[in-house]
C-alpha cells in the first residue's frame, strides 16, 4: 500500500485505497492530533516529526488551550501546513482531545502530545506497509494475482471497511528532553490486543494506539489524568480486529502530565480497572503487581 490513501463513500462501508499519488478528493489515512498548552519548549519537535513523515496521506490537527507563552507563535509559523488549528481556552487535556476527534477526517486517529514524536521519519509509511500486508491476507483467493497487483498500482482499489483492522498498535520508546533514548517502555505490546489485555496495565501507550475514527468515543471527563486508559479499553470493547505492527511507533517524552502526577494517575487507573474488570480481579492483579515489584527490587 505504497503511499496508501483512503476515502469513505458517504452512506457506504466501502473505502477507496489509492496506491499511487494521493487524490485530491481522498480522505487522509491518518489524522494526527496534538494538544498543547504553554508548550514552547517541546512543541516544535513534534510538529517537525509529523510534517517530515514520508507518507503524504496525513491530516495534522493542533489544539492549543490558549497558551500564554510562545506556543502560538510557533504554531503560526507552521499554520499553512496544518489541516486545522484551534487556539482557545478549554477545560483540560481530554476536552481538547475530543475537539481534535470531532475535526478529524482520517481513517485512523493518532495522538501525539507536545514533546512526543514518531520514532522515524517513515514510521507512518512503515505502518501503511503493515496495513497493506494485513488487507492482502484477508482478500478473497484470486485477488492477489500478479496482474491484479499491477492493476492496483494503476487505479484505486475499493476495499470493504471490515477488511481494515479496527485498531493499529505498536511499541513505544522513552526519550528525555534532548530526544535521547532512555529505554523501551516497561510494558510491551501483546501479540494480540483485546480489552482484557489491559487487566495487566496499559500494555500499549496511548500514543501508539491508533483506532479507527469511527470507533472513537468521547473521553470520560471524570478522569483527569488517566482518561486515555479508559478510552482505549472502551474502544477495544467495540473492536473486532487489531493489528500489531511490531514496530516502534512513537518516542514518548518521559515528562508528561501523567508522569508528573504519577500517584494520582495510578489511583485513577485503579478506579477505571474496577469499573471494567471488577473489584476482585483488579485487587488480585494489583497484589500481583506489588509482589512482582518487590521481587524485581
Amino acid at each position: 500500500m505504497r503511499d496508501a490513501a483512503c476515502g469513505t463513500d458517504a452512506g457506504s462501508d466501502r473505502a477507496t485505497v489509492a496506491l499511487g499519488a494521493p487524490h485530491a478528493s481522498a480522505a487522509p489515512l491518518f489524522s494526527v492530533i496534538t494538544v498543547c498548552y504553554n508548550a514552547e519548549a517541546t512543541l516544535e519537535a513534534t510538529l517537525e516529526s509529523v510534517l517530515s513523515q514520508s507518507c503524504p496521506h496525513v491530516e495534522y490537527i493542533v489544539i492549543d488551550g490558549a497558551s500564554t507563552d510562545g506556543t502560538k507563535a510557533i504554531i503560526e509559523r507552521y499554520k499553512t501546513r496544518l489541516a486545522h488549528v484551534v487556539s482557545e481556552p478549554d477545560e483540560g487535556l481530554y476536552y481538547a482531545m475530543d475537539k481534535g476527534i470531532r475535526l478529524a477526517t482520517g481513517r485512523y486517529l493518532c495522538f501525539l502530545n507536545a514533546g512526543d514524536t514518531f520514532h522515524e521519519t517513515d514510521t507512518l509509511r512503515q505502518a501503511t506497509d503493515k496495513l497493506e500486508q494485513y488487507i492482502k491476507e484477508r482478500t478473497q483467493p484470486g485477488q492477489n494475482t500478479e496482474q491484479n497487483l499491477k492493476e492496483r498500482e494503476l487505479r484505486p482499489l475499493s476495499i470493504p471497511d471490515r477488511l481494515w483492522p479496527d485498531v493499529i498498535y505498536g511499541e513505544t520508546a522513552l526519550v528525555d528532553g534532548n530526544r535521547r533514548f532512555l529505554r523501551m517502555r516497561r510494558l510491551s505490546a501483546p501479540d494480540k490486543l483485546t480489552w482484557k489485555s489491559f487487566k495487566q496495565g496499559m500494555l500499549v501507550c496511548h500514543q501508539a494506539f491508533w483506532p479507527k475514527r469511527g470507533l472513537a468515543v468521547p473521553y470520560d471527563h471524570r478522569y483527569r489524568y488517566s482518561a486515555d486508559f479508559d478510552w482505549c479499553v472502551r474502544i477495544l470493547k467495540r473492536a473486532a480486529t487489531t493489528l500489531n505492527t511490531r514496530l516502534v511507533l512513537v518516542d514518548y517524552l518521559a515528562e508528561g502530565m501523567t508522569t508528573r502526577h504519577h500517584k494520582r494517575s495510578l489511583w485513577e487507573r485503579f478506579r477505571i480497572m474496577t469499573r471494567h474488570y471488577g473489584w476482585c480481579g483488579t485487587l488480585l492483579h494489583h497484589l500481583w503487581f506489588a509482589f512482582r515489584w518487590v521481587v524485581k527490587r
